[in-house]
């Protein structure tokens, strides 16, 4: 049996309702953020918050070094003509905009309980976007949370998928070596990140959709990751 189980947060653990691409809502977050702070946004304004986004989007421009929101909250606040100070409230609206309609997928609970009542050790590896602090990242797995051993982010590690930095982190936090170690992830940066490290690499796929990312293993609900647990 293996010793530790780590899960990606995101389309793994919670369900999101926005695209995993943010480049179309660029401009309805910002003209959230505006409504919340009182801000009146030019369209040169607008035109170079899309900028910076854009950059930092990493659907558009993969990085595997992280950047941190304050690097990237701060550049937007230089060219929209904000101040420092106004940067703290500008990314709490900014991410409050994305992470509307929040669910974990309902087997989690079950299936976390179950892992931890068998002695298995759990833990989080997800890469967060445009640097969204863990407060936020993690605070959408908050019912869940006491069954998690280790949450971690990419802003932990300083590093995002598919770099293995964070799942060393993580054997190295669990004591365990990476064949002990199982990763369940939705997208093939995952999979990638756990067979180079020499982790179990598990596909959730909810989708009718072929995907071929080199998985060990592969499963419709996280429910059934109970049975690899006991029998890999």
């Amino acid at each position: 049996m293996h010793k530790a189980v780590i899960f990606d947060i995101g389309r793994t653990l919670v369900q999101y309702k926005t695209p995993l691409n943010w480049s179309k809502l660029y401009r309805p977050a910002f003209q959230y953020v505006a409504d919340q702070c009182g801000y009146h946004f030019s369209e040169d304004q607008y035109l170079h918050i899309g900028d910076v986004l854009t950059k930092y989007n990493t659907r558009i421009n993969p990085r595997i070094q992280e950047a941190s929101s304050v690097q990237i909250f701060t550049e937007i606040a230089d060219g929209a003509g904000l101040s420092k100070e106004d940067v703290e409230q500008v990314k709490h609206y900014f991410f409050s905009y994305f992470r509307q309609d929040v669910s974990l997928y309902p087997e989690i609970e079950e299936t976390l309980k179950t892992l931890v009542d068998k002695g298995v050790m759990t833990g989080t590896l997800s890469d967060v976007a445009y640097g969204m602090d863990n407060i936020y990242a993690l605070e959408d797995i908050a019912p869940i949370r006491k069954y998690i051993d280790y949450p971690l982010t990419s802003n932990d590690v300083g590093f995002r998928k598919p770099s293995t930095k964070g799942l060393e982190m993580l054997a190295e936090k669990m004591q365990i070596d990476f064949s002990e170690m199982i990763f369940v992830g939705d997208e093939e940066k995952d999979i990638i990140c756990a067979n180079d490290a020499g982790a179990y690499s598990v596909l959730i796929n909810r989708d009718s959709i072929v995907k071929n990312y080199g998985q060990k293993n592969e499963i419709c609900s996280l429910a059934d990751l109970l049975s690899i647990v006991d029998t890999e």
